[in-house]
Protein backbone atom coordinates (compact mmCIF):
# COMPACT_ATOMS: atom_id res chain seq x y z
CA UNK A 1 0.00 0.00 0.00
CA UNK A 2 1.56 3.53 -1.38
CA UNK A 3 1.59 5.92 1.82
CA UNK A 4 -0.50 8.78 1.04
CA UNK A 5 1.61 10.91 3.44
CA UNK A 6 4.69 9.85 1.13
CA UNK A 7 3.09 12.47 -1.60
CA UNK A 8 3.52 15.23 0.76
CA UNK A 9 6.00 17.98 -0.79
CA UNK A 10 7.80 18.47 2.58
CA UNK A 11 8.19 14.78 2.90
CA UNK A 12 9.64 14.66 -1.08
CA UNK A 13 13.56 14.11 -1.81
CA UNK A 14 15.60 17.24 -2.52
CA UNK A 15 17.81 16.38 -5.61
CA UNK A 16 20.21 19.47 -4.74
CA UNK A 17 20.94 17.55 -1.87
CA UNK A 18 21.72 14.12 -2.31
CA UNK A 19 25.15 13.96 -1.51
CA UNK A 20 25.01 15.50 1.99
CA UNK A 21 26.52 12.56 3.90
CA UNK A 22 29.57 12.40 1.31
CA UNK A 23 29.91 16.43 1.90
CA UNK A 24 32.37 18.45 3.76
CA UNK A 25 30.76 20.73 6.36
CA UNK A 26 31.86 23.71 4.00
CA UNK A 27 30.36 21.89 1.25
CA UNK A 28 26.94 21.27 2.94
CA UNK A 29 26.98 24.68 4.77
CA UNK A 30 27.10 25.95 0.97
CA UNK A 31 23.86 23.42 -0.17
CA UNK A 32 21.93 24.68 3.11
CA UNK A 33 22.79 28.53 2.35
CA UNK A 34 21.62 28.04 -1.23
CA UNK A 35 18.15 26.45 0.08
CA UNK A 36 17.28 29.17 2.50
CA UNK A 37 17.72 32.08 -0.64
CA UNK A 38 14.69 30.52 -1.84
CA UNK A 39 12.43 31.44 0.65
CA UNK A 40 12.51 35.32 0.81
CA UNK A 41 11.25 34.75 -3.17
CA UNK A 42 8.18 32.47 -2.43
CA UNK A 43 7.23 33.98 0.78
CA UNK A 44 7.03 37.61 -1.53
CA UNK A 45 5.07 35.55 -3.72
CA UNK A 46 2.11 35.24 -1.09
CA UNK A 47 2.09 38.70 -0.29
CA UNK A 48 -2.06 38.84 -1.42
CA UNK A 49 -2.81 36.57 1.45
CA UNK A 50 -0.09 37.57 3.97
CA UNK A 51 -1.50 41.14 3.70
CA UNK A 52 -5.52 39.62 3.72
CA UNK A 53 -4.44 37.79 6.92
CA UNK A 54 -3.07 40.80 8.62
CA UNK A 55 -5.82 42.80 7.43
CA UNK A 56 -8.45 40.49 9.73
CA UNK A 57 -5.71 40.14 12.80
CA UNK A 58 -5.62 44.16 12.70
CA UNK A 59 -9.53 44.49 12.79
CA UNK A 60 -9.44 41.54 15.54
CA UNK A 61 -6.90 44.17 17.79
CA UNK A 62 -8.83 47.52 17.12
CA UNK A 63 -12.02 45.31 18.45
CA UNK A 64 -10.04 43.66 21.52
CA UNK A 65 -10.22 40.60 20.07
CA UNK A 66 -6.88 38.06 19.86
CA UNK A 67 -4.71 36.22 17.55
CA UNK A 68 -4.22 32.64 18.32
CA UNK A 69 -1.44 30.44 16.66
CA UNK A 70 -2.17 26.61 16.49
CA UNK A 71 0.47 24.11 15.64
CA UNK A 72 2.51 20.97 16.57
CA UNK A 73 6.21 20.54 16.97
CA UNK A 74 8.36 22.87 15.03
CA UNK A 75 5.05 25.01 13.91
CA UNK A 76 3.42 25.22 17.48
CA UNK A 77 6.98 26.01 18.79
CA UNK A 78 7.73 28.67 16.24
CA UNK A 79 3.47 30.27 16.95
CA UNK A 80 4.56 30.07 20.60
CA UNK A 81 7.76 31.77 20.36
CA UNK A 82 6.25 34.93 17.99
CA UNK A 83 3.34 35.01 20.87
CA UNK A 84 6.01 35.81 23.52
CA UNK A 85 7.85 38.11 22.33
CA UNK A 86 5.04 40.37 21.72
CA UNK A 87 4.37 41.74 25.36
CA UNK A 88 7.93 42.68 25.83
CA UNK A 89 8.51 44.26 22.42
CA UNK A 90 5.53 46.41 21.93
CA UNK A 91 4.30 46.70 25.53
CA UNK A 92 0.83 44.83 24.72
CA UNK A 93 -1.09 42.36 26.89
CA UNK A 94 -0.22 38.63 26.87
CA UNK A 95 -3.65 37.97 25.91
CA UNK A 96 -3.64 39.81 22.51
CA UNK A 97 -1.22 37.09 20.82
CA UNK A 98 -1.37 33.69 22.28
CA UNK A 99 0.23 30.40 21.02
CA UNK A 100 -0.97 26.83 21.67
CA UNK A 101 1.26 23.57 20.82
CA UNK A 102 -0.35 19.79 20.37
CA UNK A 103 0.96 18.11 23.70
CA UNK A 104 0.87 21.13 25.79
CA UNK A 105 3.31 22.97 27.44
CA UNK A 106 5.33 19.97 27.52
CA UNK A 107 5.60 19.39 24.22
CA UNK A 108 7.90 22.73 23.91
CA UNK A 109 10.79 20.82 25.04
CA UNK A 110 10.27 17.25 24.28
CA UNK A 111 8.60 15.63 21.46
CA UNK A 112 4.97 14.32 22.46
CA UNK A 113 4.33 11.63 20.11
CA UNK A 114 0.78 11.22 18.60
CA UNK A 115 0.09 14.86 20.48
CA UNK A 116 -0.43 16.18 17.04
CA UNK A 117 -3.13 13.27 15.75
CA UNK A 118 -6.31 13.82 17.44
CA UNK A 119 -8.56 16.49 16.09
CA UNK A 120 -10.49 16.39 18.83
CA UNK A 121 -8.21 17.45 21.19
CA UNK A 122 -8.24 20.54 18.65
CA UNK A 123 -11.72 21.04 18.96
CA UNK A 124 -11.61 20.82 22.58
CA UNK A 125 -8.74 23.34 22.77
CA UNK A 126 -11.02 25.85 21.15
CA UNK A 127 -13.49 25.81 23.88
CA UNK A 128 -11.18 25.85 26.37
CA UNK A 129 -9.72 28.90 25.84
CA UNK A 130 -13.26 30.74 25.07
CA UNK A 131 -12.38 31.31 21.35
CA UNK A 132 -14.96 34.30 20.14
CA UNK A 133 -15.94 35.91 16.84
CA UNK A 134 -13.33 38.57 17.52
CA UNK A 135 -10.60 35.84 17.38
CA UNK A 136 -8.63 35.19 14.76
CA UNK A 137 -6.99 31.50 14.63
CA UNK A 138 -3.99 30.75 12.83
CA UNK A 139 -3.41 27.41 12.16
CA UNK A 140 0.14 26.46 11.43
CA UNK A 141 0.83 23.29 9.68
CA UNK A 142 3.29 22.99 7.18
CA UNK A 143 2.70 20.16 5.95
CA UNK A 144 -0.97 20.91 5.42
CA UNK A 145 -2.32 17.79 7.19
CA UNK A 146 -2.17 18.22 10.65
CA UNK A 147 -5.66 16.87 12.68
CA UNK A 148 -4.52 18.88 15.89
CA UNK A 149 -4.57 21.80 13.75
CA UNK A 150 -7.44 21.11 11.13
CA UNK A 151 -9.58 20.57 14.04
CA UNK A 152 -8.98 23.71 15.98
CA UNK A 153 -9.71 25.72 12.40
CA UNK A 154 -12.96 23.78 12.00
CA UNK A 155 -14.43 24.41 15.21
CA UNK A 156 -12.48 28.14 15.71
CA UNK A 157 -15.18 28.35 12.05
CA UNK A 158 -17.97 27.05 13.41
CA UNK A 159 -17.76 29.44 16.56
CA UNK A 160 -17.63 32.48 14.52
CA UNK A 161 -14.34 33.37 14.09
CA UNK A 162 -11.65 34.33 11.44
CA UNK A 163 -9.56 31.13 10.84
CA UNK A 164 -6.60 31.30 8.44
CA UNK A 165 -4.34 28.80 7.54
CA UNK A 166 -0.45 28.66 6.70
CA UNK A 167 0.86 25.74 5.45
CA UNK A 168 4.28 25.25 3.02
CA UNK A 169 2.21 22.39 0.55
CA UNK A 170 0.79 23.40 -2.38
CA UNK A 171 -2.54 25.27 -2.07
CA UNK A 172 -3.80 22.67 -4.33
CA UNK A 173 -3.27 19.82 -2.39
CA UNK A 174 -5.41 21.80 0.83
CA UNK A 175 -9.16 21.19 1.75
CA UNK A 176 -10.23 23.05 4.89
CA UNK A 177 -12.53 25.96 4.82
CA UNK A 178 -10.58 28.95 6.39
CA UNK A 179 -11.19 32.87 5.66
CA UNK A 180 -7.43 32.76 4.35
CA UNK A 181 -5.35 30.19 2.88
CA UNK A 182 -1.11 30.97 3.15
CA UNK A 183 0.42 28.71 1.13
CA UNK A 184 4.44 29.24 0.71
CA UNK A 185 5.74 26.27 -0.90
CA UNK A 186 9.37 26.24 -0.40
CA UNK A 187 10.02 22.95 -1.81
CA UNK A 188 11.29 19.57 -0.29
CA UNK A 189 14.12 20.43 2.73
CA UNK A 190 17.95 19.74 2.13
CA UNK A 191 17.30 16.35 5.18
CA UNK A 192 14.13 15.15 3.67
CA UNK A 193 11.25 16.05 5.92
CA UNK A 194 12.98 17.94 8.26
CA UNK A 195 10.57 21.09 8.27
CA UNK A 196 12.08 22.71 11.37
CA UNK A 197 14.70 24.19 8.32
CA UNK A 198 13.04 26.03 5.34
CA UNK A 199 9.60 25.92 6.07
CA UNK A 200 10.54 26.61 9.58
CA UNK A 201 12.18 29.68 8.13
CA UNK A 202 9.29 30.52 5.71
CA UNK A 203 6.91 30.00 9.17
CA UNK A 204 8.94 32.92 11.48
CA UNK A 205 9.30 35.46 8.46
CA UNK A 206 5.44 35.01 7.88
CA UNK A 207 4.33 35.41 11.92
CA UNK A 208 6.90 38.01 12.08
CA UNK A 209 5.45 40.34 9.28
CA UNK A 210 2.00 39.95 10.31
CA UNK A 211 2.27 40.41 14.11
CA UNK A 212 4.85 43.52 13.84
CA UNK A 213 2.34 44.72 10.79
CA UNK A 214 -0.28 44.68 13.12
CA UNK A 215 1.82 46.04 16.00
CA UNK A 216 2.42 49.45 14.38
CA UNK A 217 -0.95 49.80 12.90
CA UNK A 218 -2.11 49.81 16.70
CA UNK A 219 0.35 52.87 17.36
CA UNK A 220 3.43 50.79 19.01
CA UNK A 221 5.79 52.21 16.35
CA UNK A 222 6.54 55.95 15.67
CA UNK A 223 8.72 56.18 12.41
CA UNK A 224 10.68 53.04 13.16
CA UNK A 225 10.94 53.30 16.72
CA UNK A 226 9.16 51.18 19.57
CA UNK A 227 7.39 53.78 21.19
CA UNK A 228 4.92 52.52 23.54
CA UNK A 229 7.55 52.39 26.34
CA UNK A 230 7.00 52.84 29.95
CA UNK A 231 10.52 53.64 31.85
CA UNK A 232 9.89 51.33 34.53
CA UNK A 233 13.61 50.89 35.24
CA UNK A 234 17.12 52.34 34.51
CA UNK A 235 17.59 50.62 31.68
CA UNK A 236 14.16 51.26 30.15
CA UNK A 237 14.47 55.07 31.09
CA UNK A 238 17.81 55.40 29.05
CA UNK A 239 16.35 53.99 26.46
CA UNK A 240 13.23 56.23 26.45
CA UNK A 241 15.22 59.16 26.77
CA UNK A 242 16.88 58.63 23.51
CA UNK A 243 13.79 57.63 21.80
CA UNK A 244 12.75 60.97 22.63
CA UNK A 245 15.53 62.68 21.87
CA UNK A 246 16.35 61.10 18.19
CA UNK A 247 12.89 61.78 17.45
CA UNK A 248 12.54 65.13 18.39
CA UNK A 249 15.96 66.49 18.26
CA UNK A 250 15.67 67.77 21.86
CA UNK A 251 18.70 67.27 24.15
CA UNK A 252 19.10 63.83 26.58
CA UNK A 253 18.42 66.58 29.54
CA UNK A 254 15.56 67.78 27.81
CA UNK A 255 14.02 64.40 26.96
CA UNK A 256 14.29 63.60 30.89
CA UNK A 257 12.33 66.49 31.86
CA UNK A 258 9.65 65.60 29.16
CA UNK A 259 9.72 62.00 30.13
CA UNK A 260 9.23 62.84 34.16
CA UNK A 261 6.16 65.39 32.90
CA UNK A 262 4.55 62.48 30.72
CA UNK A 263 4.73 60.03 34.10
CA UNK A 264 7.79 58.64 31.87
CA UNK A 265 5.19 57.27 29.39
CA UNK A 266 7.12 57.91 25.82
CA UNK A 267 4.32 58.43 23.63
CA UNK A 268 2.63 61.04 25.90
CA UNK A 269 6.22 62.67 25.95
CA UNK A 270 6.40 62.83 22.35
CA UNK A 271 3.29 64.64 21.66
CA UNK A 272 4.20 67.11 24.29
CA UNK A 273 6.93 67.78 22.86
CA UNK A 274 5.64 68.08 19.02
CA UNK A 275 2.54 70.05 20.19
CA UNK A 276 3.26 72.04 23.14
CA UNK A 277 0.23 70.80 24.63
CA UNK A 278 -0.68 70.04 28.19
CA UNK A 279 -0.06 66.47 29.28
CA UNK A 280 -3.59 65.75 29.99
CA UNK A 281 -4.84 66.78 26.11
CA UNK A 282 -1.63 64.77 24.74
CA UNK A 283 -3.34 61.18 26.67
CA UNK A 284 -6.54 62.12 25.45
CA UNK A 285 -5.79 62.51 22.18
CA UNK A 286 -3.58 59.57 22.06
CA UNK A 287 -6.77 57.39 23.55
CA UNK A 288 -9.14 58.87 20.63
CA UNK A 289 -6.24 57.96 17.89
CA UNK A 290 -5.36 54.73 19.47
CA UNK A 291 -2.23 55.36 20.84
CA UNK A 292 -0.92 56.41 17.47
CA UNK A 293 1.53 59.52 18.40
CA UNK A 294 1.41 60.62 14.42
CA UNK A 295 -2.57 61.30 14.24
CA UNK A 296 -2.61 62.78 18.01
CA UNK A 297 0.30 65.17 17.04
CA UNK A 298 -1.94 65.81 13.65
CA UNK A 299 -5.26 66.68 14.86
CA UNK A 300 -3.67 68.75 18.05
CA UNK A 301 -1.88 70.79 15.37
CA UNK A 302 -4.62 71.44 13.38
CA UNK A 303 -7.15 72.22 16.88
CA UNK A 304 -4.30 75.40 17.33
CA UNK A 305 -5.56 76.46 13.91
Amino acid sequence: MNSKLGKLLTEQRNPNSMHLDSSSIREILEIINREDQIIAGEVARQMDDIEAATQLVDQAFHKEGRLIYVGAGTSGRLGILDASEIPPTYNASPERVQGYIAGGDTALRTAVEGAEDFPEDGQKLMDEIGVNDQDVVMGIATSGVTPFVLGSLNRAREIGAKTVFFTCADRLHIDIDVDVLISVPVGPEVVTGSTRMKSGTATKMVLNMITTTAMIKRGKVYENLMVDLKATNIKLEDRARRIISTISGCTYEEATDLLIKAGKYVKVALVMQKTNAPVDDCRMYLDRFDGSVRDAVEALEKNKD
